[in-house]
């Protein structure tokens, strides 16, 4: 199988976005997602399953799942990522038909807006507190939910490798409380000039 190409950074940022916010409002989505992320396989490369002389071993307890996202709370966040940044007017913008310069200016307007509602609505702090591109140890029953080992990964842990990114954990979420009667899927309301 083919590596694909790499992705340019606009692409990268919208599917990031959009991947965030899919994982938001799909809890099986997010269980499939954790699982690729842990190192199970896409179905497209598990091999076909060799003929069984044996009764196959009782199936495992399945994964516990978490509970379906808040809808509201994402669309609330949609919601002020447009009204801070325009997102949504950005995302919903063709921007083929501009020129990088263009594009580029756009995306500094979105970024200061997108960052300043980061900021009101989470707390982050790094998954790792080593500097990037120090070497490290994993140890066997590291978190893989919290730590993606990629590149030539074989046999089992303890791995050492070199820290690519520290990654992001929230530690707090501040979303507005939400009025009775609001309705949460108007992410912008429409503008009408008199």
């Amino acid at each position: 199988m083919t590596e694909p190409q790499a992705l340019p950074f606009l692409s990268r940022l919208s599917l990031a976005i959009g991947s965030f916010f899919a994982l938001l409002g799909d809890g099986r989505l997010a269980a499939r997602v954790q699982a690729l992320r842990a190192g199970a396989p896409l179905a497209s490369e598990v091999p076909a399953p060799a003929p069984v002389q044996a009764p196959p071993p009782p199936p495992p307890a399945p994964a516990p799942v978490r509970a379906t996202a808040n809808v509201d709370a994402a669309l609330q966040l949609l919601a002020l990522l447009q009204r801070e940044a325009r997102f949504v007017d950005f995302l919903q913008e063709d921007i083929a038909a501009y020129s990088d310069a263009d594009v580029g200016g756009a995306a500094r307007l979105l970024h200061g807006g997108a960052r300043k509602v980061l900021q009101e609505t989470f707390d982050l702090e790094p998954v790792r507190a080593e500097a990037e591109g120090t070497r490290l140890t994993l140890p066997a029953g590291f978190d893989a939910a919290a730590v993606r080992v990629t590149g030539n990964v074989v046999g089992q842990p303890p791995f050492t490798g070199t820290l690519q990114h520290k990654g992001w954990r929230a530690t707090a979420v501040r979303l507005p409380a939400l009025t009775a009667g609001h309705d949460a899927r108007v992410i912008a309301p429409a503008e009408v000039e008199l």
